[in-house]
């Protein structure tokens, strides 16, 4: 990676320091990213590589610069982090040297001696990240975002429209279960679109009553609603020129439902108790676990309001209906569960990996995640194996394969693996190279497996 093609983070509370140091830094690299707050920054921090991250020390909230540095190295040790410092805090900073910061200055910044210290650790970023290994990619043709995982044709098909409509402004409608990733899908969007160096905001629109809601998304003006202390802005002047994620749109009251649409259609917002309107730049990414036509039937949602966000309408099927997609996803949950707790655990093995392939998995890639994490928490070894595997996923399989629960202190590894096989070859009506990759193993071994026991 040259010079000019790393990543920068600007973390600043102080939004027009953060945009000037960003305006000022991106010609040394391909990309800088401006976010105002800790919390944005560990977002950024989630969801790409970044090579190096310039913070101020205090941000004014409960994440400062010392939180994003520790953050930053265990997500990658390479990824350089300089920060900026009053006077008083100098010994604080020099600490942060030997928890692994790049180097400090002290304000006011001199932006020629920041420059130079960005490009050299740029650099160094640059020479430690070529000989890591490239992180996979969701997809083909450079469309990518951690934890969005799939070959399966599904996936492939979603993955296509989303390379087509994620650069351009056009709203996006998620549809799944619960758990089937709709957020880091939304994610997705956002960093791969021309807003990515933006805020993205998520808001969960059954979480909130009706009130709280309008606040949330419009802002308020102090003493519009009992509790509104002090002015506050709402997540759409602060997604401006951003992506704004409205999760279970579906449970929106009508009255909400009227005001999104108005400030969809005129790109106004008038926060609750004000009349001084506001205008708004926001792309609209929304999600839904519910069948929104017939919520329309039922006049319970507005087809002008579902018309406006259906621009691109996208369908994520259950894990259960892309088996092939588990290994892979495993894989990248179990290497991030090791690095968040600093386990030793490095693979799975075939027995383990078979009887996860093979469950059902009501709550998809949110419950594989967090079981992935509790085996990781508890298992003492440098692979996991069926005897990690969480109890109610062994016997709710079990059940669902018509045999009796049991413990699997009770079955053998080879039982467990006999009966993960023999399902599958069932489910792929015998066809041995679907089976093998469902079951994350080679064509030869599964033959092997096959007539060891007698299948």
């Amino acid at each position: 990676m040259g010079q000019k093609e790393g990543v920068i983070l600007i973390v600043d509370d102080e939004r027009d320091h953060a945009d000037g140091l960003a305006e000022s830094l991106e010609k040394l690299c391909a990309r800088a990213i401006a976010v105002y707050d800790g919390a944005d920054a560990l977002e950024i921090l989630r969801s790409q590589q970044v090579d190096v991250i310039v913070t101020d020390l205090k941000l004014g909230g409960d994440i400062d610069g010392l939180d994003i540095l520790e953050e930053a190295k265990k997500y990658n040790d390479s990824t350089e982090v300089i920060l900026i410092t009053a006077y008083g805090t100098i010994d604080t900073c020099k600490e942060a040297i030997k928890r692994g910061a790049y180097d400090y200055l002290v304000k006011p910044i001199d932006i020629g001696q920041l420059r130079t210290l960005v490009t050299q650790a740029c650099q160094k970023a640059s020479t430690a990240h070529e000989r890591l290994p490239q992180k996979s990619k969701a997809g083909k043709k450079d469309f990518a975002f951690e934890g969005v995982w799939g070959n399966s044709p599904a996936m492939e098909g979603i993955f296509e429209v989303l390379r087509r409509v994620a650069p351009t402004n056009i709203s996006v409608l998620i549809e799944g279960q619960s758990g089937t990733g709709k957020e880091l899908l939304a994610r997705a969007i956002h960093i791969n679109s021309l807003r990515w160096n933006k805020s993205f905001r998520p808001v969960n629109c059954a979480g909130l009553t009706e009130t709280l809601l309008e606040s949330e998304l419009f802002g308020h003006v102090k003493g519009a609603f009992t509790g509104a202390a002090n002015d506050r802005k709402g997540l759409f002047e602060i997604a401006d020129k951003g992506t704004l994620f409205l999760d279970e749109i579906g449970d929106m009251s009508p009255t909400s439902q009227a005001k999104l649409l108005r400030v969809i259609e005129d790109g106004v917002i008038i926060p609750v108790g004000s009349n001084k309107a506001t205008v708004v730049d926001v792309r609209i990414v929304s999600a839904t676990n519910q069948n929104l036509p017939e919520l329309i039937e039922e006049k319970k949602f507005r087809q002008d309001l579902y018309f406006r966000i259906k621009g691109v309408n996208i369908s994520l099927p259950a894990l259960r209906d892309r088996t092939e997609d588990i290994p892979a996803l495993i894989d990248y949950f179990l290497k991030e569960a090791a690095i968040e707790v600093g386990s030793k655990v490095t693979g799975i093995t075939d027995a383990a990996l078979t009887v996860l392939s093979n469950y059902d998995w009501p709550g998809n890639v949110r419950q594989l995640r967090n079981t992935i994490r509790t085996m990781v928490v508890m298992c003492d070894r440098d692979r996991l194996d069926a005897r990690d595997i969480p109890l109610d996923i062994a016997q709710r399989r079990q059940l669902i394969a018509g045999s009796r629960p049991a413990a699997l202190g009770d079955v053998s590894l080879n039982e467990l693996e006999k009966q993960a096989i023999e399902e599958t070859l069932a489910k792929t009506k015998g066809n041995r190279e679907k089976a093998s990759k469902i079951l994350g193993i080679g064509e030869r071994t599964l033959y092997r497996k096959i007539k060891e026991y007698n299948l």
